[in-house]
């Protein structure tokens, strides 16, 4: 099955959504983004964010792991009714990523996808590349995170 025939161009899907604690910021923040404003909360508060924050980086980790978790259910369920679900694998890269408002602490973001596009690849027969929307907002719908990415779709 190709992904373009069972999800429609523009359809958003919601995937999961995380919560960003203050001991899940620091985790993150110590292993991959030391700065003050993600690793102290006392420290923060005098800084441009004013509290204690998430890495943007963490954000859209959370974003792949939410994907994750989302399409493994997915397939599962596809496979339950019958149906062979897309293989996906690699992504080449993504374009367009912002960083729209920081995540304090305690702040839940949901996640979602949207497809764009679907095509061919003509050197590589039977592999498709899939341009995705990806979103985080909080729950009152304000944006957090967004980009765009390609996937590429395989047999």
């Amino acid at each position: 099955m190709i992904m373009a025939e069972r999800y429609a161009s523009g359809e958003k899907t919601e995937i999961g959504s995380y919560l960003f604690t203050a001991a899940r910021i620091v985790h993150f923040a110590e292993r991959f983004d030391p700065q003050r404003f993600h690793l102290d909360a006392e420290a923060a508060k005098s800084s441009l964010f004013g509290g204690l924050c998430a890495s943007g980086w963490h954000t859209c980790a959370a974003w792949m792991k939410t994907f994750v978790a989302y399409w493994s259910a997915e397939c599962a369920r596809l496979a339950s009714e019958g149906i062979k679900p897309p293989k996906l694998g690699p992504s080449p890269g993504f374009t367009k990523l912002q960083w729209l408002r920081p995540v304090f602490a305690d702040e839940e973001v949901t996640y979602s996808v949207t497809l764009l596009s679907s095509r061919p690849l003509v050197s590589r027969p039977g592999r498709r590349l899939n341009t995705i929307f990806c979103e985080g907002v909080l729950a009152d719908g304000t944006p957090v995170v967004r980009f765009e990415s390609t996937v590429i779709e395989f047999e």
